[in-house]
């Protein structure tokens, strides 16, 4: 072989490595650092591929951590796609959709299902449900003061802050309230699958697979429950959308199952823990909140989301060569794309690793980089956010909070166990 003949010599990886297991384990605010070293670098940094449960062929990918870049990824579908896999972690793609549906999908199939989805998850449809929210998060709270005051041992994040979400699916989809539990449980692991309190690594792919089928397996079976006896709820108007003659088969319901439950559960749960965290820490930040509640609440959410950033990471591959951040991007090669770094990006926030409910304007990336893949469920997550912090806000005496215990994950940004006190 002469040396015009030999291979081309492996791209190096960059020096900081955020794909090692250690680097999730660490604090958000000393990743953070790293991620500050990333953005004040040109171009993009060439990461090792992730430690995986799936076999894989994976050189590596390329991390994206600018807020600028990522909504650029986000908003050109002619250049970055979905449909090759969104998990930075190597999975088969086809696994991939069978967790996340149509966000894993390019433009026309994207276009047809959201199209599918949207035309039962409307403003109008969501406004039915408002009230349902309000009286559901009277009631959880009702409960969590009534644990309080009996000096019973709370655990903010698992007793409280996963209620409220999977009652509002519940009620939207009509899950009985027998399988709320099971449900919540299965899309809370799927989100949480690298820690090791849900399943060991070995163990990982099997219990991955047996959550996906709970959540499948519940999903297909309410969409033939509501083909024969129909209902007020979104179940009813999902098996009956149509769009181009196209209706959702029983299998897609089941894969919209598994997003709902999931993306529509665990983000809002853990924007709850982070946020009431945040807020207890920063008690005159309630005060000026309380001032004007109705006023002020929409912008306070913005900062809850955009400081928590539920969402860690999604990933898209390049369509064709193109070029991003000044990194020439071959064809096929991933790019993952850290919102939590965009978060903290010192070119549009500032004060970036402050939590200023006050902040305004406020370009977070919490619900996406906009674009066709923009978060379907965001004002329903709002809504949601808006009536548990009025309650909690305005009838909680003063508490403490133990120190949160977070999932070790580079994809959910997770509580896993927050106790809280009477002060």
């Amino acid at each position: 072989m002469t040396a015009t003949d030999a291979p081309p010599a492996p791209r190096p990886y960059h020096r900081h490595d955020i794909s090692v297991h250690d680097f999730w384990d660490r604090d958000f605010r000393s990743r953070d650092d790293v991620f500050a070293d990333l953005r004040a670098e040109d171009g993009l940094s060439w990461q090792p591929p992730v430690e995986a449960i799936f076999p894989h062929e994976e050189p590596g990918y390329w991390a994206v951590t600018r807020h600028a870049d990522i909504k650029f990824a986000s908003q050109r579908n002619d250049l970055f796609g979905s449909s090759f896999g969104i998990s930075v972690d190597p999975m088969p793609a086809e696994i991939q959709r069978g967790i996340s549906f149509f966000l894993s999908m390019d433009p026309p199939d994207h276009t047809r299902y959201r199209r599918l989805i949207s035309m039962s998850f409307t403003p109008r449809q969501v406004r039915r449900i408002e009230s349902q929210i309000r009286d559901n998060a009277t009631e959880i709270v009702d409960r969590l003061l009534d644990d309080l005051r009996a000096g019973r041992d709370v655990d903010f994040a698992a007793d409280f802050a996963t209620k409220l979400p999977m009652r509002t699916v519940s009620d939207m989809i009509g899950i009985d309230p027998a399988d709320r539990e099971k449900v919540a449980y299965a899309a809370e692991c799927l989100f949480s699958s690298t820690d090791d309190d849900y399943a060991s690594l070995e163990e990982r792919a099997t219990h991955t697979m047996a959550q996906l089928g709970i959540l499948t397996s519940a999903g297909m079976e309410l969409a033939q429950r509501r083909r024969v006896e129909p209902r007020e709820d979104l179940m009813t108007n999902i098996v009956n959308a149509e769009v181009d003659g196209h209706r959702l088969t029983d299998t897609e319901i089941g894969a919209f199952m598994v997003l709902l439950g999931s993306a529509g559960n665990d983000t809002t749960k853990q924007t709850t823990s982070h946020a009431f965290r945040a807020l207890v820490d920063n008690p005159d930040q309630i005060a000026w909140l309380l001032d004007d509640f109705d006023g002020r609440i929409d912008g306070a959410v913005d900062e809850f989301v955009r400081w928590s950033t539920p969402v860690i990471s999604f990933a898209r591959h390049a369509l064709v060569d193109t070029e991003l951040g000044g990194t020439p991007i071959a064809a096929g090669e991933k790019v993952g794309l850290f919102y939590c770094s965009a978060n903290r990006d010192e070119a549009v926030f500032e004060r970036p690793n402050e939590f200023d409910i006050t902040r305004s304007p406020n370009p977070h990336l919490g619900f996406g980089g906009g674009g066709a893949h923009f978060c379907l469920g965001s004002q329903l997550a709002k809504m949601q956010l808006r009536h548990l912090f009025h309650e909690l806000l305005t009838r909680l005496p003063e508490v403490t909070l133990g120190e949160p215990e977070y999932v070790h994950s580079n994809f959910v940004h997770g509580v896993k166990r927050m106790p809280i006190a009477l002060a």
